[in-house]
C-alpha cells in the first residue's frame, strides 16, 4: 500500500469525528476474531484506518485500550445484573436464577467484552477505574448472596455472605467460560448452560440447608402448619463456617 493511500486511510479516520472510539470498535472486533491477547496496538491503528502512531493520541499503549474496552464490558454487565436482579422480585431465589441466566446471556452475546474483562490478564488492581468497574459488578452478585444468606433456617450453619457470592460466581463464571459461549470447540450438553447453572446453584443451596421451594404455601383450614425447628444448641453450632449470624 502506498504512503499516499495510507494517508488518505489516516485522513477518514481523523475526520469520522470520534478515532477513540473507532478505535475501540476496531479492538473488539479483533478480540472477537483473535482473543484478547491475539492482536497489537498496530493492528487495532490497521482496522480503524489509522496511521500506527494515532492511537497514541488517546491510548498510552495497547493495555490501556483493553481496560478501557473491559470497563465499557462490566458497566454493561452490571446494568443487566442489575437489571435482572431487580431488588430479589418476585423472590430471592427466583431473582437469584435470573441473575445466572444474565450472566450466560451476556458471555454468550458479548463473548468480545468478556474475553477483555476476564482473559487479557489486565493488572486490575492497577487500575482504579476498572477496578472499581469490576467491583460494582460483581456488588450485584454479592448483594443477592446477602439476601440469599438471610433464608438460611435459625440455627443453622453457614458460610459468610461473601463466601458464598464468590462460591456462586465460580459455579457462573465457569458454566460461561465452558459451555454458555457459544464457541466453536465447547462440549455439547444434554442441557442448556441455563439449566446447568439452576441445578448447581439449586444443589448448593440445598446442601447448606437452605429452603428452596418457591410454591405458595397452602392456605385454608387444610393447611398444615409447618415443623418447627429444634432449639439451637447453646455452643456454637457444628459447620465450617462458625456461628451463623441471627
Amino acid at each position: 500500500m502506498s504512503w499516499r493511500k495510507e494517508r488518505g486511510r489516516a485522513e477518514r479516520g481523523y475526520h469520522h469525528g470520534n478515532l477513540k472510539e473507532a478505535l475501540l470498535q476496531a479492538a473488539l472486533g479483533l478480540i472477537a476474531e483473535k482473543g484478547a491477547a491475539g492482536f497489537t496496538f498496530a493492528d487495532a491503528a490497521r482496522m480503524a484506518g489509522v496511521s500506527p502512531a494515532a492511537p497514541y493520541r488517546h491510548f498510552r499503549d495497547r493495555d490501556e485500550l483493553l481496560s478501557n474496552i473491559a470497563q465499557r464490558g462490566f458497566e454493561q454487565f452490571e446494568s443487566q445484573l442489575t437489571q435482572a436482579w431487580d431488588d430479589g422480585r418476585p423472590d430471592t431465589v427466583t431473582a437469584f436464577e435470573r441473575v445466572g441466566k444474565a450472566y450466560l446471556a451476556f458471555a454468550r452475546n458479548e463473548p468480545a467484552y468478556y474475553s477483555a474483562m476476564f482473559e487479557s490478564g489486565l493488572p486490575v488492581d492497577l487500575n482504579p477505574t476498572l477496578l472499581a468497574a469490576s467491583e460494582r459488578a460483581f456488588g450485584i452478585i454479592r448483594a443477592a448472596a446477602e439476601r440469599l444468606a438471610a433464608l438460611a433456617p435459625p440455627g443453622v450453619a453457614r458460610p459468610p455472605a461473601m463466601m458464598m457470592a464468590l462460591h456462586i460466581w465460580s459455579m457462573s463464571h465457569g458454566v460461561a467460560s465452558l459451555f454458555g459461549r457459544g464457541d466453536a470447540a465447547r462440549r455439547k450438553l444434554p442441557m442448556s448452560p441455563e439449566d446447568l447453572l439452576e441445578a448447581q446453584v439449586l444443589i448448593y443451596l440445598r446442601g447448606l440447608g437452605f429452603p428452596t421451594d418457591r410454591r405458595p404455601p397452602p392456605q385454608g383450614d387444610s393447611a398444615v402448619p409447618p415443623p418447627v425447628p429444634p432449639a439451637a444448641p447453646s455452643g456454637p453450632p457444628p459447620g465450617p463456617w462458625g456461628t451463623p449470624k441471627k
